[in-house]
């Protein structure tokens, strides 16, 4: 009898002990290795669905640099005005100090400077149609990309742009400072952008400071106030 009983009780202890483990896996217990796999996952950055790794790793993008697309005082372009009854040959422009220029045909004064070559179209087209033509097309095509410098630099002009260049480089091309140049205060006007000052002095010595120059840019060199100012 007493062995019996006792063999019942094992019986009972052991599915006491399986219905206790049920439970604690029920109740998400993890083992060791999985809490770490957790803690991982609960540490790590969030993630943007559908983008690839490497480009959630590299950041936004950078602005997109607006002021090398717009016309300035000094541009000229050609103006071809296509899809007429007529042929009609393209005609050179180029913007004048007020900003503005002369179309063909109607002697008449557009402004240009600050616009993009789209926006110029679309607004020819519209002093041409449907007052002098029923239809047509407009093409405006830059002749080539500038940059000017003036001021206190031997032979202040407009250069033209062919590759990357940088305030140092653009005032080298100048002919380089006049005596009376203020080095430590350059103004780079950017056309549809801030106005930057850079000390070129201090470029020469670190060339990270040397700003960039973008088609279109005004670079202005001032006179010193004084012979003790740099």
């Amino acid at each position: 009898m007493m062995r019996t009983s006792f063999h019942n009780g094992l019986r009972l202890l052991g599915i006491g002990c399986g219905l206790l483990a049920l439970g604690w896996l029920a109740a998400g217990c993890h083992t060791p290795a999985a809490q770490a796999s957790d803690a991982e996952a609960s540490t790590a950055p969030p993630t943007t669905a559908g983008a690839p790794a490497d480009a959630r790793a590299a950041g936004p993008a950078a602005p997109r640099r607006l002021t090398s697309d717009l016309l300035r005082v000094g541009d000229s372009f050609t103006v071809t005005l296509m899809d007429l009854p007529e042929s009609v040959s393209p005609m050179e422009v180029t913007i004048k100090e007020d900003g503005s220029i002369t179309l063909p045909l109607l002697n008449k004064q557009v402004p240009a400077a600050g616009k993009t070559t789209g926006q110029l179209e679309q607004d020819i087209k519209e002093c041409y149609v449907p007052g002098y033509y029923k239809r047509l097309t407009v093409q405006v095509r830059p002749l080539g990309q500038y940059y000017t410098v003036k001021g206190e630099v031997k032979s202040p002009n407009r250069y033209g742009y062919g590759s990357a260049t940088t305030v140092l480089k653009a005032i080298a091309s100048a002919g380089d400072f006049t005596d009376f140049a203020r080095k430590t205060r350059v103004k780079v006007i950017r056309l549809g952008g801030p106005t930057e000052i850079e000390n070129c002095i201090k470029a020469l010595q670190n060339p990270k400071l040397d700003l960039p120059v973008y088609p279109g840019d005004l670079i202005n060199v001032e006179r010193r106030k004084s012979p003790f100012q740099r």
